[in-house]
């Protein structure tokens, strides 16, 4: 590490995917540090989602979505076998509940194919009735690389790799603002002791639902986040049990519709929905699940799984995403912006690394890494 500097690369945000970069940061030999908000790891997007390790069907051949949720589902299962963390490979159904839906499908289908997904399969009615015979369809898309992961124990093991590496984490470390030295950076930062600075060669901008936010502050031009909540029901009672794998309806324009997953013990949750919000009203403020969203949930549910009881649901959580699409706009891709002004030399922001985040957080440590090796 060059004098003057307090660590050779600074992350903001231990989430999944701030973890997963400071790791495989670490692990070449780099000194790492991580700062976090958050009394702890993976507090925000990182817990608050459905768990799913996703096969990689619905983004653009070519895409960073599609690339990274590949590769890095190959990796994540790896790694999770390797370090004894919680998963599943469950499989899922893509539900075409009507003949208009199955053109839909066809072309799930065939950009799964194009994507690199393995074992995609379609199906006619009687098929999927002997798989799951409870849930009405036509037709489905059989994609048997979709699992699920216990996310908490995932955030464990990737912190303990972190630490395994020589990284250190700082927790209720909040970034006040960014100062650049050409080269490196000088961090203001907050803690419960107070103010501070740090010095970095390089900083990682990780910062998942204020990743704009911490761009600005070290004046990086970018696009701004839209937070998009998304509401989960728990399913108990008769209905719990109704399927075995997870299944999802044909995907809308702008989310993958509310759909059926399972945890590791095999309970069902439904969800979840997406809803655009206010950032300047505050992050704590929409984290609570409007119970009567529980008939919404229920009709769109049992359009494909009838037998569903509206009574059998529960309000169970509701998390955030960081979208760069706004209401009614088409796909956007994630957003790896390395050295993006040559006055800010080792700079990288990742943003918009919402679903397949969890799935891709493996790959985009590596890749991140390798943008960071070769301007270092």
């Amino acid at each position: 590490m060059s004098a003057g500097f307090d660590t050779e690369i600074a992350v903001v945000g231990a989430g999944v995917i701030g973890l997963a970069v400071a790791a495989e940061l670490a692990e070449s030999g780099r000194t790492v540090m991580v700062l976090e908000r958050q009394p702890g790891p993976g507090r925000e997007t990182s817990s608050r989602n459905s768990e799913v390790i996703h096969a990689g069907l619905y983004y653009p051949t070519g895409s960073l979505k599609a690339r990274l949720c590949v590769e890095g589902r190959r990796l994540l299962y790896d790694f999770c076998a390797r370090h004894g963390i919680g998963h599943r490979r469950i499989g899922k159904l893509v539900i075409a509940c009507t003949a208009a839906e199955l053109p839909e499908l066809e072309s799930l289908h065939a950009l799964g194919v194009a994507n690199g997904v393995e074992g995609l399969e379609l199906l006619e009615g009687r098929a999927v009735g002997r798989l799951e015979p409870e849930v009405r369809a036509v037709a489905a898309l059989s994609s048997p690389e979709t699992g699920i992961v216990d996310s908490h124990g995932l955030v464990k093991a990737l912190e303990a790799r972190l630490g395994a590496g020589g990284g250190l984490t700082l927790y209720q470390c909040e970034l006040l603002g960014v100062t650049g030295l050409r080269p490196g950076f000088q961090l203001r930062l907050r803690n419960p002791s107070g103010e501070e600075t740090l010095r970095c060669r390089v900083l990682v901008n990780a910062a998942g639902l204020e990743a704009d936010s911490v761009a600005a502050m070290a004046g990086c031009v970018t696009a701004p986040l839209h937070w998009c909540k998304g509401d989960y029901f728990g399913v108990g009672g008769a209905s719990r049990h109704l399927v075995a794998r997870l299944i999802y309806p044909v995907p809308q324009p702008e989310f993958l519709g509310i759909h059926v997953t399972l945890d590791l013990a095999g309970r069902m949750r439904l969800g979840p929905d997406a809803t655009y919000v206010d950032r300047a009203q505050g992050q704590q403020v929409h984290l609570a699940v409007d119970e009567r969203k529980a008939e919404i949930f229920a009709v769109a549910v049992q359009r494909y799984l009838p037998r569903l009881a509206i009574e059998d649901l529960q309000p169970e959580m509701a998390g955030l995403r960081a979208k760069l699409q706004g209401p009614g706009c088409s796909f956007r891709d994630f957003l790896v912006q390395a050295e993006p002004d040559p006055h800010l030399p080792g700079l990288v922001n990742l943003l918009g690394m919402e679903s397949p985040g969890l799935t891709s957080s493996l790959a985009v440590g590596k890749l991140v890494a390798r943008i960071v090796l070769d301007c270092t």
